[in-house]
């Protein structure tokens, strides 16, 4: 039976409807945001899996007519996900995953099917809400409910999910998710942002998300199932504590081993001999397979519990730094000769390639999605091979930890890049990780901005990114400065802070646990800041403001501004007079040959010129503003004939501007044909006598000829 209930959400209707659609799944609801509306909903395989970890899969399909687009392409259908699809799923997946028992096996998918799309209304928050509530009322254990909003700042008042016009005013675009008792994730991009106002700004989108998880929980009294009993993976404890004992303190020894690549492979040897060990006291047990996995999960177990409490405790970390020390830095500039700018930049064992490449404005990515934005003239794409932790492993198409990375990266650095009408360019960051050992991506952002700087983009300020870490042990916790691998992955948190020396630009917390407090936010931020400046210190020291050439093998540019009317004349009828002068002046045979002049035209009448050789682009200039020049009435100017007809010659000024020389005009004496005087390619200076009533522009010679001398007349 349908059921709605409405809350009105900061002047803004949030209506949920539930028990009409998608009846045959675990939990449906349709979640109306204004003129937003997504249908989530959630369902489990009524199978345990094998696998030895939590099968959740969350997703975010957008469907263009929710905007009123047909996809582009061929198909003209939806296919693979788009960026912004891929970003919005691991969005919601975070703050959603930690709400559950991680020893649960039964698969869970949550799908988010995006119908209508109102800009001043997100839908990825109401996808979140839509996620949290259809697991709230089903009978999936869940120990929600979930709830974000995004937080904007215009001045200095902060707004809870900005419409689409104050978001463009916003120095602050801030996503928070959390519980009621506590926050579990934040997603930020900011123009330097200090760091008390972004954790005011944090615990003001707190206070919010409150009020919605009490509206979801109203609806989940209401309409809630009981919550199934399911099967829990479990260890045997006579096994885990005959395990402990025969590895606890090899794994000590072999965590506390500080060069990575030994200490993964002491580590490696542990778990084998432990393996090796127990599948020889269990050789005949009928269930070995089942106890060797067992064993296997006892022996990560203790290695993250002797991480925790090495770090806790006795505050060491496992490759002996202090709690606040980054690990070396090394910055590098101009590895690579023929790329626009390329920077390498080292922190310990995490090793990052950046190169800058720079086209022109046309080469920006067109965007298919349900945004408004539709092109983007800045991109930073993150590349992690495999063998950066020297390893095999699949190759392809980036997956969802690379595009998210490479997103992050790059809202750290677009707050710093300049306008269009500042640097005309269309501007790509590439980050090849060759060495990963924890926080690759903020990584990326210090090698991405060095790389920049070394290819003369006039960025703002210089960025730097560092990774802070949460271990927890009970009440105690340490937070970590510049987290490795084994930090990382056996922590509470990741918590990533990018930003000049005067603010942050991004931000990025992901947790493990069900939520973190003010006080180590606080504590965070002020720790990030420290690190911040200690790595932008080594960067300044590589480079310390942007160059103020661009590489020789950078496209040069030129930019002037024409009358935007004249703009259909340098087209041309079917682009003809572009074309010509793109061949004529580049001297090559096609316009999509590589080294065509390229040439950019603005509806505000901009005209951007881009090539590497000056020369190109000073012809190419010319040859536009000769089509753009007007003729002005009176003036005498040198042209060539270029095509003659008994009633006159017309006249090319210059390439684009041809006029006629009436032959009652070519001479003072009577002329019967032009072609008695002129022939084509002939030079003739004429006198402009300007434009008739049809537009065509009428010349003539006999204005610029010596008037003949009157003949004396003899009265003899």
């Amino acid at each position: 039976m349908k059921k709605v209930f409405d809350f009105d959400f900061l002047g803004r209707k949030l209506v949920v409807e539930v028990g009409e659609l998608a009846k045959q799944t675990n939990g449906s609801v349709l979640i109306r945001y204004g003129d937003t509306v997504v249908l989530s909903v959630c369902v489990m395989g009524k199978n345990t899996i094998t696998a030895d970890f939590f099968p959740l899969t969350v997703l975010y399909q957008e469907r263009l007519y929710s905007v009123g687009k047909i996809p582009g392409g061929f198909i003209k259908r939806e296919g693979r996900p788009t960026d912004e699809a891929t970003l919005a799923a691991r969005l919601i997946d975070r703050p959603i995953r930690p709400m559950f028992d991680e020893n649960l096996r039964n698969e869970i998918q949550i799908i988010n099917t995006v119908l209508s799309v109102d800009q001043d209304n997100s839908p990825i928050m109401s996808a979140l809400f839509g996620s949290s509530l259809c697991l709230g009322i089903s009978d999936i254990p869940f120990d929600g409910p979930v709830s974000g909003v995004v937080v904007g700042k215009i001045g200095k008042e902060f707004i809870i999910n900005p419409t689409a016009d104050e978001l463009e005013k916003s120095s602050l675009n801030l996503t928070v998710a959390g519980t009621k008792d506590a926050i579990c994730m934040v997603e930020a991009g900011a123009q330097e942002l200090s760091e008390k106002d972004m954790l005011d700004a944090i615990l003001f989108g707190h206070e919010h998300i409150k009020i919605l998880c009490d509206f979801q929980q109203k609806i989940i009294d209401e309409v809630g199932i009981v919550k199934k009993e399911l099967a829990i993976a479990s260890i045997d404890e006579t096994l885990e504590n005959s395990v402990r004992e025969y590895a606890t303190k090899d794994m000590l020894k072999a965590i506390q081993i500080k060069d990575k690549l030994l200490s993964y492979e002491k580590i490696e040897e542990v778990k084998n001999s432990t393996l090796e060990n127990f599948a020889e006291i269990y050789a005949n047990a009928e269930n070995i397979e089942q106890i060797l996995k067992d064993v296997k999960k006892i022996v990560d177990t203790i290695e993250g519990d002797e991480v925790r409490r090495l770090i806790t405790e006795e505050k060491i970390r496992p490759d002996g730094r202090k709690m606040d020390e980054i690990r070396p830095l090394n910055a590098q500039i101009d590895l690579l000769p023929r790329t626009h700018g390329s920077a390498l930049f080292t922190r310990g064992e995490t090793q990052a390639l950046a190169t800058t490449t720079l086209g022109a404005i046309g080469e920006h990515q067109i965007l298919d999605g349900l945004g408004i934005e539709e092109e983007k003239r800045f991109m930073l794409h993150y590349n992690f091979p495999q063998f950066s932790v020297g390893e095999i492993g699949r190759y392809g198409s980036p997956g969802r930890r690379e595009i998210g990375h490479g997103a992050l990266g790059e809202r750290a650095l677009a707050q710093v890049i300049p306008s269009e009408e500042e640097f005309p360019y269309t501007i790509r960051v590439v980050s090849e990780i060759l060495e990963s050992n924890g926080s690759s991506s903020q990584a990326t952002i210090c090698a991405g901005c060095l790389s920049l700087m070394a290819a003369g983009v006039p960025i703002k300020k210089p960025v730097a990114g560092i990774a802070m870490g949460l271990i927890t042990n009970g009440k105690k916790y340490t937070i970590l400065t510049d987290i490795a691998g084994l930090e990382d992955h056996m922590g509470d948190m990741d918590f990533k802070v990018a930003g000049t020396k005067d603010g942050i630009c991004a931000l990025q917390m992901d947790i493990k646990i069900k939520g973190v407090t003010k006080s180590i936010l606080k504590e965070a931020l002020a720790q990030a800041k420290k690190a911040r400046l200690e790595i932008l210190e080594v960067m300044n020291r590589c480079i310390s403001e942007p160059r103020t050439e661009l590489s020789v093998y950078a496209p040069k540019i030129e930019t002037f501004k024409i009358d935007p009317e004249k703009i259909k004349d340098v087209i041309g009828r079917g682009g003809d007079m572009i074309t010509k002068i793109i061949l004529e002046s580049s001297h090559v045979k096609t316009v999509n040959d590589k080294d065509a002049v390229k040439v950019d035209l603005e509806d505000d009448g901009r005209v951007i010129i881009y090539h590497s050789d000056a020369e190109i682009i000073k012809k190419t200039k010319e040859m536009i503003l000769d089509v753009v020049r007007e003729v002005e009435y009176g003036q005498i100017y040198d042209g060539k004939v270029v095509k003659v007809e008994d009633f006159g010659c017309f006249v090319e000024l210059w390439p684009g501007c041809e006029g006629l020389v009436h032959v009652s005009h070519l001479d003072h004496k009577r002329v019967e044909k032009a072609s008695d005087l002129f022939k084509v390619g002939d030079s003739i200076t004429v006198k402009s006598l300007g434009y008739d009533n049809r537009g065509r522009l009428n010349l003539s010679r006999k204005e610029v000829l010596p008037k003949p001398k009157k003949e004396k007349i003899n009265n003899d």
